[in-house]
């Protein structure tokens, strides 16, 4: 009795630090809150399965794919024996159960009373549902997948532990490029653990700035085994990286949606590793063929520039550079006769035409006239000036004269009666 009210009085009494809950109590009300919730509808993976022969109870572990989050299940038996086909890991189903907290443990379980398989139908019809909706979100979208490196400096390959998958790559990629580096995370491909694994290693490698494209490779499976790579969380982490990611999953017949989201998607996982890398021996070829078309190219300009120049020095220009400059040298000196002729006639042509017009002065002149014996006579006037004696009547008797012939001067004197 003294038990009862001891544990009843805390719970109406809000809890303090003086006055603090025992865990009975609170346990005891985390209890009664769950069980308030009811019986659910719970979807999952089953992770692990433990249903010992000759126990009354089946445990299974229920996991949510698209996130880290388990619970456990626990369900009769029989129910579990009653499955068909058998339940086994990896498997999605519905759950019908009831939240129970269990006080001793403090722990929270599913108490199953139904389990539903999803079936292959319902998966897909899921998977055709997420995918609509990713393509209405644009992540299938053409225009924003990412080109390939043409030689990738790192490349990231994430797929299953010594799988034939990982073999396909290696071995494809450096039959093609020798020196490919490729950094290997080993997950799981399949099952309730291969989204997370996948989801860390594919953030490892998107932040590794040595690594330029990362393949997810598997070899193919069922639907089932499949599932992983049509998980939602998976498909968005895959179209947020920042580093282009190949999918290299070998199933044709139902491509899983990371080959939509994929910058890049392979058929199977001996294509990628033909499709990452380029062909060493192809571009030796081509190496070879750039340099033959370069070198044939590079003869063909010189030869071309040779020909000009043969052109330009067969010119009588280039051929003969003096011989312009010799005629200009003709022709100037022929334009120098030709004005020296033309002064020397200017100048003759002046000189006669001088002569002729000295010999008319001199023949008109008065010297011409004293050598043929003609003489100048003067006389002084009143004002003491000498006047040409033109008449007789123009001087006076005893007036003095001068005489000028052509040799000099006489003096003379007028005397009356010779005159006449």
């Amino acid at each position: 009795m003294s038990t009862d009210s001891t544990a009843a009085s805390p719970a109406k009494e809000a809890s303090t630090a003086d006055s603090p809950w025992p865990v009975r109590t609170v346990a005891r009300k985390i209890a009664d809150w769950i069980h308030r919730l009811g019986a659910v509808w719970v979807e999952g993976q089953v992770t692990q399965i433990s249903a010992r022969p000759g126990t009354s109870t089946g445990f299974l572990t229920l996991r949510d794919p698209s996130a880290d989050v388990s619970m456990s299940v626990t369900c009769p038996m029989r129910l579990l024996r009653g499955l068909e086909p058998p339940l086994r890991e990896g498997a999605s189903v519905v759950v019908h159960a009831k939240p129970t907290f269990f006080l001793g443990r403090g722990t929270l379980s599913l108490r199953a009373n139904e389990i539903r398989a999803v079936g292959i139908g319902e998966l897909l019809a899921r998977i055709e549902r997420l995918g609509k909706l990713l393509a209405a979100e644009g992540l299938f979208a053409a225009e924003r997948k990412r080109r390939l490196p043409f030689l990738p400096k790192g490349i990231g390959l994430i797929t299953g532990r010594a799988s034939a998958a990982e073999r396909d790559v290696l071995v494809n990629a450096h039959n093609r490029w020798p020196s490919a580096a490729f950094q290997v995370i080993n997950t799981a491909v399949q099952g309730a653990q291969a989204v997370p694994q996948i989801l860390k290693a594919l953030s490892t490698l998107d932040a590794d700035p040595n690594v330029e494209v990362i393949v997810i490779a598997r070899g193919g499976g069922s639907v089932e085994d499949l599932l992983p790579f049509s998980d939602e969380a998976l498909c968005r982490a895959v179209s947020a990286a920042g580093t282009p990611v190949v999918s290299a999953i070998g199933h044709e017949p139902d491509s899983p949606l990371l080959d939509h989201v994929a910058d890049l998607r392979c058929s199977t996982p001996t294509d990628a590793g033909k499709r990452i890398v380029p062909d060493v021996k192809e571009e030796a070829q081509r190496v070879r063929q750039m340099r033959d078309r370069a070198r044939r190219a590079l003869h063909g300009w010189v030869d071309t520039q040779c020909r000009l120049l043969d052109q330009l020095r067969s010119r009588p220009v280039l051929a003969d550079p003096l011989a312009p400059i010799q005629r200009r040298a003709d022709e100037v000196e022929l334009q120098r006769e030709r004005g020296r002729r033309a002064i020397l006639s200017a100048l003759s042509t002046e000189q006669a035409a001088l002569a002729s017009a000295r010999a008319r002065l001199t023949a008109l002149g008065p010297a011409a006239t004293l050598e043929r014996g003609y003489a100048v006579v003067q006389y002084v006037d009143e004002a003491g000036n000498l006047q040409v004696l033109r008449s007789v009547s123009e001087v006076a008797d005893g007036t003095p004269l001068r005489v000028r012939v052509v040799d000099g001067a006489l003096q003379a004197e007028v005397r009356a009666g010779e005159g006449g």
